[in-house]
């Protein structure tokens, strides 16, 4: 997998405005968010927190290995009612418009284990507001409150999680993992390859003792298809 990777998403690149310049660089035709919008959807977000304490993220991809937020403490969990699945195509990060990649979203049964982020409440807004500019760029991900089950949590906590919109346009409905491979194994964009963001997810999720069939049976196809 390589040695890990700096990478140009940083917490002073979000704060600098980074992700807008790079959607006007992009030329896609996707609606992207206004700023009022993420806002409310953050805000919206906290009134909904089912108890008044500190705020716990799920990280399933990326903001496993690069959260680019700051965290109080972080730990390994399971979520029930949503599973890991490359469903989101981008035209922007990992991709371009004519040749889109493909990402992780949270979508509908099973499954999934990854890592909770502990922020304190009263940095919560702050702290989130980066994490918004990030992930809630075209409204392809719906932000809700999910069920926490983790040996280092209080019992009966819950926490952040991005799941997928199906009604997103670049939602993409799963398909073969060899096809999903082929995608990962060629797209690349502004934030790097798709090839990079799979290993690296990998690689994030081992550090917690994740493994994830799924991913590890792409990764393989993912290596022949370069080889």
């Amino acid at each position: 997998m390589g040695k890990k990777r700096l990478h140009p998403l940083t917490r002073e690149a979000l704060q600098n405005g980074f992700v807008d310049e790079m959607i006007a660089r992009s030329g896609t035709d996707l609606r992207v968010l206004s700023d009022e919008e993420r806002r409310l959807s953050l805000e919206a977000t906290l009134a909904a927190q089912p108890t008044p304490d500190d705020v716990w993220l799920f990280g399933y991809g990326s903001l496993i290995w690069n959260p680019a937020f700051h965290y109080i403490k972080r730990e390994p969990v399971l979520i029930r009612g949503w599973h890991r699945q490359f469903c989101l195509a981008t035209p922007i990060g990992r991709g371009t418009p004519e040749h889109p990649g493909l990402v992780l979203g949270l979508d509908r049964g099973g499954s999934c284990r990854g890592v909770a982020f502990r922020i304190a409440r009263a940095e919560a807004e702050a702290e989130l507001e980066l994490v918004w500019r990030r992930e809630m760029v075209t409204g392809a991900y719906v932000p809700r409150w999910v069920r926490l089950y983790g040996s280092g949590l209080p019992h009966g906590v819950s926490g952040i999680a991005f799941t997928i919109n199906r009604a997103a346009p670049n939602y993409v409905r799963p398909v073969s993992e060899v096809d999903t491979a082929r995608v990962i194994a060629t797209a690349s964009g502004a934030l790097g390859s798709c090839r990079d963001y799979l290993f690296d997810t990998i690689h994030g999720l081992e550090g917690f003792e994740i493994h994830d069939p799924h991913l590890n049976r792409i990764a393989r196809l993912v290596s022949k298809h370069r080889d």
